[in-house]
């Protein structure tokens, strides 16, 4: 199964950029790329921070920008979105009893969950107990599962990102319900740092995916303030089979050159000089 994981475009209203960026720009480029590399992709997982600023019109261009894809999109809302105005621009997409952008479905017999982890006015994330009781009915009844959401569940060594992940009362409650369930949750996979990061959490892998826009610049000492740049963007493509996972980064944006040789030994070979 092949599955491409884009986060954090932060869309803007038509003409606005964020961050000095154009980022309708960014995320068009990268759909581009999906289109003509991975159309063969079971979904596109797109894991919050859809819009920067949670706007109507923001949402507007990316109603637009879903069209004509070669694949099925699935979308989770990040600090940055607006629960009601996301619903305003997709009024059909799924949500549980309790209003949350919670979903899933089975794909190639892996379970596929969705988590919404945003609550309104803070960056940080949340997993309250509706959400627990919805997450613990998904699990219970399937045999291999990936989990997606936007913050990172567990602290990354980085203790200003680290302020805004799921917030410490939320985080026990998640791990002990994770923990019950390890032997069927293959993956975690999270937006929200705007880095790459990978490692395990109880007892269970995860990665984070870079943004379409600004990128973190990881600091391991800063308590307070958030570093980014301008660097290059990418996004993920997973690949899961019965043997595991491979995750690559697709760095979209380049237009640089390209070097291309063989694998043969003579391929790689010192040149003779020219007598």
């Amino acid at each position: 199964m092949k599955l491409v994981h884009i986060s954090d475009i932060h869309l803007t209203a038509p003409g606005e950029r964020m961050g000095g960026l154009n980022p309708h720009r960014r995320f068009a480029q990268a759909l581009d790329d999906v289109r003509a590399q991975h159309s063969d992709a079971a979904r596109i997982i797109i894991t919050g921070d859809l819009t920067h600023w949670g706007e109507p019109a923001a949402y507007a261009t990316l109603v637009a920008a879903l069209t004509d894809l070669p694949c099925p999109v699935r979308l989770l809302i990040g600090n940055h979105d607006d629960r009601t105005a996301f619903l305003g621009a997709f009024p059909d997409h799924p949500k549980d009893p309790s209003g949350f952008i919670n979903h899933a479905e089975t794909v190639d017999g892996t379970r596929l969950i969705y988590l919404d982890t945003t609550a309104p006015r803070t960056h940080a994330g949340h997993f309250c107990a509706a959400r627990r009781d919805w997450l613990e009915g998904q699990l219970q009844d399937c045999t291999r599962v990936r989990l997606f959401m936007h913050h990172n569940a567990m602290p990354l060594g980085l203790p200003a990102e680290d302020k805004i992940a799921l917030v410490p009362e939320d985080r026990a409650p998640l791990a002990e319900l994770l923990s019950t369930y390890c032997d069927r949750i293959e993956y975690i996979h999270f937006g929200h740092v705007h880095a790459p990061v990978h490692g395990t959490w109880c007892g269970i892998p995860f990665a984070s995916v870079r943004s379409t826009g600004n990128q973190s610049l990881p600091d391991l000492t800063e308590q307070n303030l958030l570093h980014g740049a301008p660097m290059a963007p990418s996004y993920a493509v997973i690949l899961a089979d019965d043997m595991g996972t491979i995750i690559h980064d697709i760095p979209f944006t380049w237009d640089g050159p390209v070097f291309s040789a063989g694998t043969e030994w003579e391929n790689w070979a010192k040149p003779v000089a020219a007598e």
